[in-house]
């Protein structure tokens, strides 16, 4: 599954314009499920298996990764820019970026820069930066050029490589939720025991959005959301402060700030490790969201869990996650969807 993730990853797809990832998963499953694409753009796929279950069940993951969004030109042809999704401006500074003409598709290579340091007075320096103090330089000379490479409303991406940390790491943009997006290709490319529809989902990153939809549409018993979730597992930090650890295996999570999780599901899952000899943790904290928030409001009311792989350095250009982490969720995921109608 490494290969595919690495594929994914490397493609860009900001929340709202997430075309390029939904077109390359298409090519991969449209042989394999029925699907198509709803407004918003996320895609809604079902596989037939084995059974046919009384109840409906729904295992999703979004495609978007969070980036930035051009909002207007300097004088000097630097390009003021906005968050697409919660990103903290230190991780940005100095980051290559790309930037793609959206009526055009041209894209431009860039650097986020910011006040050169011997130009910040004493309590600036001291203040963490803000992401209204950065810019992107794109190599315009004045505003005049910049505007005639990219237009307000473009997007731009991190650019990083995915590369191999060690043995067992790897290091990518985008693993969030890339990681969710090939767990449930690799699924819909096997045989399953019970008929099961899939989401891949747009727009998580700004609220929620695809899945607020998809899953009014879909409205199912049971969900599944597959997610990246933060691992804080490094020196310095200890006990709940660390939530959860690369290595220990999937995250099956209690409660975050948008849900309190199916407590029933949440049991069985644990059942579920235990008896395969999975390894699997929970997160100690309170802390995040996905897009199961809105989805266990949805309708009628949705029983649903959280299954993620812990991630360092989450919304960043660097996300790390150990790849026994992905295999050993993916592992849990499809024993989960033969039982999850026991309950």
């Amino acid at each position: 599954m490494k290969e595919l993730l690495k594929e994914l990853c490397l493609i860009n797809g900001v929340s709202g314009d997430e075309t390029a990832v939904r077109e390359r998963i298409i090519e991969k499953i449209k042989d394999v499920c029925e699907y198509r694409v709803d407004s918003l753009g996320s895609i809604i796929c079902f596989k037939k298996g084995r059974k046919t279950p009384e109840k409906k069940l729904m295992i999703c993951a979004h495609m978007d990764e969070v980036g930035f969004i051009i909002t207007a030109f300097r004088p000097d042809g630097t390009l003021s820019f906005g968050s697409v999704g919660g990103i903290d401006p230190a991780v940005v500074i100095g980051r290559q970026v790309q930037v793609r003409n959206y009526l055009t598709g041209e894209t431009f290579f860039g650097v986020v820069g910011s006040t050169a340091v011997h130009n910040l007075s004493k309590e600036q320096r001291e203040k963490a930066p803000r992401t209204d103090s950065l810019y992107i330089d794109i190599g315009a000379e004045d505003k005049a050029q910049a505007e005639k490479m990219v237009n307000p409303g473009d997007c731009a991406y991190f650019v990083s490589e995915f590369t191999e940390l060690g043995s067992r790491r790897v290091k990518s943009k985008a693993i969030d939720d890339r990681a969710g997006c090939a767990m449930m290709i690799k699924m819909l490319q096997e045989e399953l025991e019970y008929d099961t529809w899939f989401v891949f989902n747009v727009q998580e990153e700004i609220g929620l959005r695809g899945s607020t939809a998809s899953a009014f549409a879909v409205a199912p018993d049971f969900a599944v959301v597959l997610e990246a979730t933060t691992a804080a597992d490094i020196d310095g930090a200890s006990g709940a402060k660390r939530v959860c650890q690369l290595g220990n295996g999937p995250v099956v999570s209690f409660m975050d700030r948008s849900t309190m999780y199916d407590k029933e599901l949440y049991r069985l899952a644990f059942d579920i490790a235990a008896e395969e000899g999975i390894p699997c943790q929970t997160k100690t904290m309170i802390a995040g969201g996905n897009d199961a928030g809105a989805i266990h409001i949805s309708g009628k009311g949705v029983r649903t869990i959280a299954v993620s792989v812990p991630c360092r350095y989450l919304h960043s250009p660097s996300c790390v996650i150990e790849t026994a982490d992905l295999e050993n969720s993916y592992k849990l995921v499809k024993k989960l969807s033969e039982r999850i109608f026991e309950l």
